[in-house]
């Protein structure tokens, strides 16, 4: 399928403004990430405390930051988790060790910081209780008169209602009347006694200690040079070293550009983000490689013309393959950035600007750097250093004639 019919455009015309477009882009992204937001990493890198947080309204930003700068914790950050209605938010902090300690303390300090100034002191939050926490309240008071077999009796019970709390509810009830049917009346009477409902329920708690944290941002950035070295390799042993620093120079340009970008709008770089990163590098490379392989066969079937003629031709042969590919694939991850939700919200946007600068690069930056090559080498030496713009010898002209 041809997306355009013998397209004729003069793409090295136009290389100087697209090679300043990447330098204003790049200076920018560079500069972010050294004055400004600097490589904003997320807590998989530099470490902490994760909390996820369900309300039962839609939670204000502010709101929360205030009420957790007066608990103390004024390094944490707020982000909304998927999609707005389910009223999530994700609150980062600083703590970084990995006991079971750690986590409880992590989740005490965000109760404490989120519950409201007039909430009871003589009775528990019942939206952020344990099962071991209700069995051992309905132990206490007893509301069955069970005796002997009261433990094992209201551990079940305790499960049941903090199961429909958390699978049924999301994790926060709005009323104990919600309660009905999960446990004999006499227990839900029980329960208003010892237990008030705030409007909000912590969901999860994931740590990832400092250690680890430098160990993962080590080796992300090690998978990212192997991976672009490796490819060098190939390229300087499947064409010639030229190419192979050229599609690596283009490679080094989309993830500046890309990294700079997550710090320019202050995304967090998560693993799943190193993980897209690697996915462009690939897919820039392999769109880059089809432009070089037709370069190369060209150079070979085109000898008496100029090696710029040979580069603005072998892009147009494969320009519709790359629109219908780069396309394609952008609207996939364009759709995976609108509708995948807060988590893969990363990892899509990393493809979207990855999809777009890798395909860009391949023609307007790997491109122009075998003609510059070519350029530099004439002016060093006097000939070609490809054979491209090599004119064929007089004496073997004469003797074919």
């Amino acid at each position: 399928m041809e997306f355009f019919r013998n397209p004729n455009i003069e793409f090295l015309k136009y290389k100087w403004y697209f090679l300043a477009f990447s330098l204003i882009f790049s200076l920018a992204g560079i500069l972010s990430m050294l004055f400004w937001h600097h490589i904003p990493l997320g807590v998989d890198f530099r470490g902490g405390t994760i909390v996820t947080v369900k309300f039962a309204h839609a939670p204000k930003n502010n709101a929360i930051r205030s009420m957790l700068d007066r608990a103390g914790l004024r390094d944490a950050k707020i982000q909304s988790f998927g999609q707005a209605a389910n009223n999530e938010v994700l609150l980062s902090l600083s703590q970084r060790e990995t006991s079971e300690a750690a986590l409880d303390q992590g989740k005490n300090e965000i109760i404490q910081a989120l519950e409201p100034p007039n909430a009871p002191a003589d009775r528990k939050d019942l939206n952020n209780a344990s099962v071991q926490d209700v069995a051992e309240y309905l132990l206490r008071v007893d509301p069955l008169r069970l005796g002997t077999d009261a433990q094992q009796r209201y551990s079940q019970l305790a499960q049941a209602v903090v199961s429909f709390r958390d699978k049924s509810l999301s994790g926060v009830l709005n009323s104990f009347d919600q309660l009905r049917g999960t446990a004999p009346d006499e227990v839900l009477a029980a329960l208003p006694q010892g237990y008030f409902l705030s409007d909000f329920g912590v969901r999860n708690v994931d740590i990832v200690g400092a250690q680890v944290g430098r160990q993962l941002q080590s080796q992300a950035g090690l998978a990212v040079l192997y991976s672009m070295a490796g490819m060098l390799v190939y390229l300087a042993l499947r064409f010639e070293w030229i190419y192979g620093v050229a599609a690596v120079v283009a490679c080094f340009h989309d993830t500046i550009i890309t990294v700079g970008a997550f710090s320019l709008i202050n995304i967090e770089i998560s693993l799943t983000v190193i993980a897209a990163i690697l996915t462009l590098v690939g897919y820039s490379m392999n769109d880059t490689i089809v432009v070089f392989d037709r370069i190369r066969e060209n150079v070979k079937l085109l000898r008496r013309e100029k090696l710029t003629e040979i580069v603005n031709r072998s892009i147009n042969q494969t320009l519709s393959r790359t629109v219908l590919t780069s396309g394609l694939t952008f609207l996939t991850v364009l759709s995976l950035y609108l509708f995948g939700g807060e988590v893969l919200k990363g990892f899509s946007f990393a493809l979207v600007i990855g999809i777009i600068i890798g395909t860009y690069s391949s023609i307007f930056i790997a491109s122009p750097m075998l003609v510059a090559y070519q350029d530099w080498k004439q002016r060093g030496t006097g000939r070609a250093a490809l054979p491209a713009a090599a004119e064929p010898r007089r004496g073997k002209a004469k003797a074919n004639v």
